[in-house]
């Protein structure tokens, strides 16, 4: 007889293969149809907020590998913090304003030069609302929940006018202003640079040492052929220097030498001797720095200009001669000294990076790299040039346009960090830096920044809303503010450029600075930072959020930038850091560890992986990999983290399989279970606490293999294999079964949920295939979180259980060695003789099972030692098992105990029922 038709086989149409790719937009389909966003977040109204501010990111083309990474590790903590009670609103923010916009459009044939202002930016406005239309369908894609019906994007006229009402505040109270200073400037993109905007790149570059001829040594110098020798990395510069820098508290020395007397750190003389290849070399004259100031020498290349001796304590002996080639026009150093010496500013290079006029005819016009060249070649052929080597170092360049910036000092307003320092860093300890480095990174950062340079000299943003008087005073008036504000709240910022002076001020506006009543506006806009790092204004506190949020999560690189603007904005206008905890990313890089480019051809597609593997694969690689450090991917890396989702979709379709039939009515009282079902509920709460404790460290890697060792350890391993033969072979109703059941049917439920952050399509479509419950919830993610089960002796039984497992462990090495020796094929058809020592004497109460447990024939238990292998927990022999074996459940007996039809009473009692049926 063919006993396959009276087993109780596992029935489920939740399929063993996934087919994500298939049926994944199918669930985007119905959540949007059935709002399953505005219901989840509703669910959770009146209960307490969880504040996770969304940093924007920038809306051009498509998004990377590195952003996915980012909005799935986003949309895993909003689910987890929405599954365990929070009223967790997420708003979609997208950075619409900045040059690369600018440059996008240029390259689909516009010229920004032969249109209005306020027409091309149009042109950005309506571009840019492309872009954030294709990122938002991306980001939809790989399964985010986020009011994408409200996004925001710094272009939005609401969030402009709070960008307004915070520059005001910052201004009224002092902390912005308008400067001549050296800023990152960028000949590429025709624009000062913030810090965060620069990026460091080797490059080789020429270095010159160049001789200076005294021209007033002030009686401690001669000023027959005696030279001060300065170095430079950046001969463009000699045209623009003003001074020579000493330290004073250095020893210099006159050396005589076959290119005349020249003047270095006496203690560099050796090694500069060797690089300029001289051969004369006697010491003339000692001096300390302090002695030379205010003796003055020709200049090189202007025989009718001046360089001043001037005293600073940044000179060092690290490189160079000891004596700084100074320009205050072109370094931060640079400008201070001749600041404090009364030195003018001096800029001979123009905003494109060309040489200007006053250099002369035979420079004027080059570009700074080709003057490089020139002004070398000149003081060669003057004499000048003592020597000239190719470095290669770390140099700044624009981080958009990846080409070298320079130093240059132009009008630029500043928001003042000095002013707010001790502040900042007062709020930098107050909050919780989950990557321990990022509190150091930023602290340092902030500690050491100087003043922040705010305005740009670009026309896609947000405009710097300051007029200028008569006399060139620029108005700084709350009226004046507020009503820009509420212009740009009911307009949008263009309106500054469509609009005269007179139709943008107040109506009948008068300042003593303006007797005639002509005003100019500001031509400049804002740094694309400050856009995002008022977002917590233009955000929260504009739509009625708590101040501060409770999470910011970002890239590493963010510790300088969005992190660091937000800080700065928000301390200055609120009084305290936009952010109570902050969590860092890191970069995502090819399987060999290389940085992603375009160049190398490394580049990974994420909608190229979520159509070859599905999203959530996508989604547990990002959760299961050590995100807050640099992550790989790659195709053998995808292949695993496959392997891996098999594993827990084939261990819960099991569950749902062996769970048809069974409903919540047919439930077990727990503490009515059989002790090794207690036990897997006891573990079950152990996944659920620490899972928890995980997901709210944000360690999504140790969350998730907490739950993948459950299922494929105490699960799959372990009491799906012994159960097997109870949830097939026994009755349906079989109070034992039933047992068996109600720990599927707790493991499966829990499982789904706590997955569900991560697995959002499968868990949705596991609880689809669950029907165990009859008010079922329409989706998982209005489901209530898992709650533990209260099991009275829950303590004991874990104990005694892993006693338990230390024993099956033992047990199972000497059934392998049986295998080995191919006495058996498998382990139903082993006996096993167990002698427990004393410490796990206490495990003689489970002899009835250990058959069970341990899917053997038999299971004799002794005292005798003897002919028996020790091992940790018992001394063990396993044989081959002589007896009968049951045709329906495959189980070995002995002889003499099968029925007269040949199975064992079990069988032989449900094949009866099932033929009376």
């Amino acid at each position: 007889m063919d006993y396959k038709n009276t087993l109780l086989m596992p029935k489920t149409d939740f399929e063993m293969r996934g087919k994500l790719t298939t049926k994944e937009p199918k669930f985007l389909e119905r959540w949007n149809e059935a709002d399953m966003y505005e219901r989840v977040v509703k669910m959770n109204e009146g209960k307490e907020d969880f504040i996770f501010h969304d940093g924007p990111p920038y809306a051009n083309g498509n998004m990377h590998i590195g952003h996915m990474l980012n909005k799935i590790i986003k949309d895993t903590i909003v689910r987890q913090k929405t599954m365990e009670g929070y009223h967790t609103p997420y708003i979609p923010g997208w950075d619409t304003h900045g040059l690369p916009i600018e440059n996008a459009i240029q390259k689909l044939g516009v010229d920004r030069k032969s249109m209005p202002i306020a027409e091309f930016r149009k042109k950005c406005y309506e571009y840019a609302l492309t872009q954030v239309k294709k990122q938002m369908e991306q980001c939809v894609r790989v399964g985010t929940f986020a009011d994408y019906k409200h996004p925001y994007l710094t272009l939005m006229k609401e969030f402009e006018a709070q960008q307004i009402n915070v520059f005001a505040k910052m201004a009224l109270d002092g902390l912005i202003y308008k400067g001549l200073k050296p800023v990152y400037w960028s000949p590429s993109s025709e624009s000062a640079l913030a810090e965060a905007e620069v990026e460091y790149h080797d490059v080789k570059a020429p270095t010159i040492y160049v001789r200076f001829k005294v021209k007033d040594g002030k009686g401690l110098l001669s000023e027959d052929n005696t030279y001060f020798v300065i170095w430079t990395t950046t001969p463009w510069t000699i045209p623009a220097d003003q001074a020579i820098c000493l330290n004073p508290n250095f020893t210099y020395a006159v050396v005589k030498s076959e290119k005349g007397n020249l003047i270095v750190l006496e203690e560099l003389i050796d090694q500069l001797w060797d690089i300029f290849g001289l051969k004369e070399k006697e010491v003339i004259q000692r001096f300390s720095g302090k002695e030379a100031e205010y003796i003055t020498c020709v200049h090189p290349l202007y025989p009718d200009r001046e360089s001043l001796v001037i005293c600073g304590d940044h000179v060092t002996t690290e490189s160079g001669t000891g004596c700084v080639h100074t320009a205050s026009g072109f370094g931060e150093d640079d400008f201070n000294i001749c600041r404090k010496y009364h030195i003018p500013v001096y800029v001979n290079v123009d905003e494109h990076g060309r040489m200007m006029e006053d250099c002369g005819e035979w420079l004027a016009g080059q570009y700074v790299d080709d003057a490089n060249k020139t002004v070398t070649n000149r003081l060669d052929e003057q004499g000048d040039l003592l020597n000239l080597t190719w470095i290669t170092h770390s140099y700044p360049h624009d981080w958009r346009t990846k080409k070298p910036i320079i130093f240059r000092a132009t009008d630029q307003w500043f928001c003042s960090i000095d002013k707010i320092r001790d502040k900042l860093l007062n709020e930098i300890d107050k909050v919780h830096w989950v990557n321990e480095w990022g509190h150091i990174r930023i602290y340092n950062m902030i500690k050491d920044r100087g003043d922040w340079c705010i305005s740009r000299q670009r026309t896609w943003g947000v405009p710097i809303p300051i007029f200028y008087c008569e006399d060139g005073t620029p108005v700084m008036e709350k009226a004046v503010f507020d009503h820009i504000s509420e212009l740009f709240r009911q307009y949008g910022s263009n309106v500054w450029f469509e609009r005269d002076e007179k139709d943008l001020l107040p109506e009948g506006y008068t300042n003593e600075h303006s007797p005639n009543g002509i005003f100019k506006k500001e031509k400049d806009i804002m740094d694309v930072w400050f856009d995002s790092g008022s977002s917590h204004t233009g955000v929260l506190i504009e739509r009625g959020y708590r101040y501060p949020a409770d999470l910011y999560f970002e890239g590493s690189d963010q510790y300088r930038g969005w992190f660091n603007s937000s800080l700065i904005i928000g301390t200055a206008v609120h009084g305290q850091a936009p952010y109570k905890e902050v969590l860092s990313h890191g970069f995502v890089l090819d399987g060999k560890g290389n940085k992603m480019s375009k160049s190398l051809g490394n580049t990974v597609d994420p909608i190229k992986v979520v159509n070859q593997y599905g999203a959530d694969i996508l989604r547990l690689w990002a959760t299961t990999c050590d995100y807050q450090s640099d992550v790989r991917i790659s195709d053998e890396i995808m292949k695993g983290v496959s392997d891996s989702y098999r594993k827990i979709r084939n261990t819960v379709r099991f569950m749902l399989g062996n769970l048809n039939g069974f409903s919540e009515d047919d439930l077990v009282d727990v503490n009515e279970l059989e002790a090794v079902d207690k036990y897997m509920l006891v573990e079950l709460n152990k996944v659920m606490e620490g899972h928890r404790k995980y997901m709210d460290a944000y360690d999504f890697p140790q969350a998730n293999q907490l739950v993948l060792n459950f299922l494929t350890n105490n699960m799959s391993s372990f009491y799906m294999d012994f159960t097997k033969d109870i949830l097939y072979c026994n009755e349906e109703n079989d109070p034992r079964r039933r047992k068996v059941q109600t720990v599927l049917y707790y493991s499966a439920k829990t499982i789904m949920k706590l997955m569900s952050p991560v697995l959002v399509f499968t868990t949705e479509e596991m609880h689809d295939h669950f029907y165990c419950d009859k008010q079922k919830a329409e989706s998982i993610f209005l489901e209530p979180a898992p709650e533990l089960l209260d099991i009275t002796d829950g303590e004991a039984i874990a104990e005694k259980f892993n006693k338990f497992m230390n024993l099956r462990s033992d047990v199972m090495k000497a059934l392998e060695e049986l295998r080995n020796n191919k006495e058996i094929k498998s382990n139903m058809e082993a006996k096993v003789v167990l002698s427990l020592k004393d410490d796990y004497k206490d495990l003689l109460d489970l002899e009835d099972q250990f058959n069970t447990l341990f899917i053997t024939a038999k299971v004799e238990l002794t005292d005798n030692h003897e002919g028996l292998t020790e091992y940790e927990s018992a001394y063990v022999k396993a044989e081959k098992f002589d007896g009968d074996q049951c045709p329906r459940c495959w189980n070995r007996f002995d002889h003499g105990t099968l029925n007269s039809d040949g199975l064992c009473p079990r069988c032989s009692a449900a094949v009866k029922k099932i033929t009376v049926k």
